[in-house]
């Protein structure tokens, strides 16, 4: 499970780079913007995202809400009319696996946008209730988004919860966003923080033991197929079924396939259940050397490389811990 990135900036944080295109000159013109608004009480948060929408509708630009569902409904109500003209997205459905966001949501918005216009977007990752397990995920995220709209015309407002997320997370989105909002001043400032490589690194932590009870399979270039159907057959087993299944077996297939082709030509799934869900794990010798890999959408005219992608888009969570040594990738499916 491997992937080519440039040693000195595997994030594509330095700047633009590269003649024409998005990286290209055009990009100065066009700077991302990521700041992360925090907010204490209902009225602060209204303030902050109903003029960040009120900035754009007043553009001309396209306009976009994702957050969770109460915090839709506020803001939907405090623009009334106004947003006729707002996509609006329950960021607890469309963003429950945090690695589906920049794919299946920002990038899919954004790539929409005319030409010429700025696309305006309202992302809300990260509340209350979100899992320790969740967590790594979510944080790798909105550190990535840095990379994934580098030189975009792009803006991404961020609220946090001061009251209910506690001070690890408050301190992480400091060091995920070039700029922040406090709360209670309204004001954009330069985050001191800001180290958005530090925070992926940081993150990429081992992932607890799979449960002795799990499944086991090694496999090999010769037993790809065999391993897609022992990870539909233990999916039902544990009770997953139509829909389900065949996400298991795109995940399982694509994963193992990666294994093979990019990871020292064999590896080990893995499956267990957890509470509600059922747990896929591949493991092999390879190493995921791009961060990015499976959160961008492949060109249309690029063949293959859609594999991690598509593990994104169907997993309900994805987990991932990358070393020389190996990398295991973790998905969840919930029953």
């Amino acid at each position: 499970m491997s992937a080519v990135a440039d040693p000195s900036d595997p994030l594509g944080v330095l700047g633009p780079r590269g003649p024409g295109g998005p990286e290209g000159p055009a990009a100065a013109l066009a700077p991302f913007v990521h700041p992360a608004l925090f907010y204490g009480d209902e009225a602060e948060y209204l303030a902050g995202t109903v003029s960040f929408v009120r900035d754009g509708l007043d553009a001309g630009d396209p306009v976009a809400v994702a957050v969770p569902g109460d915090n839709l409904r506020l803001v939907q109500d405090a623009l009334g009319d106004r947003g006729r003209a707002v996509r609006f997205l329950d960021m607890r459905e469309a963003g429950r696996n945090p690695g589906r966001i920049i794919p299946g949501v920002l990038r899919a918005f954004a790539d929409a946008t005319p030409p010429g216009r700025r696309a305006w977007i309202i992302g809300e990752p990260i509340w209350a209730g979100r899992s320790a397990t969740e967590y790594p995920a979510c944080v790798q995220h909105e550190a990535l988004i840095n990379a994934a709209f580098r030189g975009r015309a792009v803006s991404i407002l961020c609220p946090y919860d001061v009251r209910r997320l506690d001070a690890r997370v408050l301190a992480d989105a400091h060091a995920t966003h070039p700029t922040v909002i406090p709360a209670g001043e309204g004001r954009e400032r330069p985050s001191a923080a800001y180290d958005p490589m530090g925070v992926v690194a940081r993150w990429n932590r081992p992932l607890p033991p799979a449960p002795s009870t799990a499944l086991t399979y090694a496999f090999d270039a010769d037993s790809l197929t065999r391993a897609r159907h022992v990870a539909v057959g233990e999916g039902e087993r544990l009770g997953l079924v139509g829909l389900r299944l065949e996400d298991v077996a795109i995940v399982s297939a694509e994963l193992t396939t990666n294994s093979v082709v990019h990871g020292g030509g064999s590896g080990v799934l893995r499956m267990w259940e957890e509470r509600d869900a059922v747990v896929c794990e591949v493991g092999d010798r390879g190493r995921l050397t791009d961060p990015l890999a499976g959160r961008l959408p492949a060109p249309r005219d690029q063949r293959g490389g859609r594999g991690l992608l598509l593990v994104n888009l169907v997993s309900d969570l994805v987990r991932v811990h990358t070393t020389d040594e190996g990398t295991t990738i973790r998905c969840w499916f919930h029953r």
